[in-house]
């Protein structure tokens, strides 16, 4: 009926001992702390995209906020979102057209050349150069952000960012896919999935992604 001390103490290192919690486990219970954080970032975030102009700033912020929750870091605030939309004001917008241009430019090539390579064959070589820009594009855009986020100046952050999205693509495309496919699903279903978006729409699945990352930045860059 009583407890032994030395049976408490046995439990307390055990518990001490325990693995760390990994994969979705791991996952829900970061957002279960700061789910608070993830609600108000993502209206920030929202509110610092109106002017338009602002739309790289804001999205590095986001970044830079959604890593530090995945790092388990000291508790992430509001005060560092906004610390980190003024601190990376200049150098995202390098960031954001050394991503937006080749995947718009890459884009319009797949749709322009593959709607006319049924009538010309030949086009068929420029569409799958443009599909190949597109996928590596989009693949290495993950980790730039990454990278980035990780303290690494821009130029010195492209290389790798290049090489792991063709090295290493499996998590860079479940990072795409939480990036980019996520938010444009929400934007097809729109008004339905307008409160989803106002909620969480953005910052969570930039969470989800850089938890994607995690372990290959940490690997290959000792991020």
């Amino acid at each position: 009926m009583f407890f032994r001390k030395e049976d408490v103490l046995q439990e307390l290192e055990q518990g001490a001992d325990a693995p760390e919690k990994t994969g979705p486990a791991r996952f829900l219970e970061l957002i279960k702390d700061e789910l608070a954080t993830v609600l108000i970032v993502n209206l920030l975030f929202l509110v610092t995209c109106l002017p338009i102009v602002t739309i790289p700033p804001a999205l590095l912020a986001l970044h830079k906020v959604a890593r530090k929750i995945i790092l388990g870091e000291a508790a992430v605030s509001a005060r560092d979102y906004l610390a980190s939309f003024k601190e990376g004001f200049v150098r995202s917008y390098g960031a954001f057209f050394l991503v937006a241009l080749p995947m718009g430019l890459a884009g319009f090539g797949i749709v322009f050349y593959g709607g006319h390579a049924a009538e010309y064959p030949i086009l068929l070589a420029p569409f799958m150069l443009c599909t190949t820009g597109f996928c590596v594009a989009t693949l290495s855009s993950t980790y730039l952000y990454g990278l980035l986020c990780g303290g690494r100046p821009l130029r010195e952050a492209v290389k790798p960012a290049l090489v792991l999205g063709i090295a290493k693509p499996l998590r860079a495309i479940l990072a795409a896919l939480c990036y980019y496919g996520a938010v444009l699903l929400a934007a097809l279903f729109f008004p339905l999935s307008g409160l989803y978006l106002f909620l969480f729409g953005f910052s969570l699945p930039c969470v989800l992604g850089h938890f994607f990352l995690r372990n290959v930045l940490k690997q290959y860059c000792g991020d």
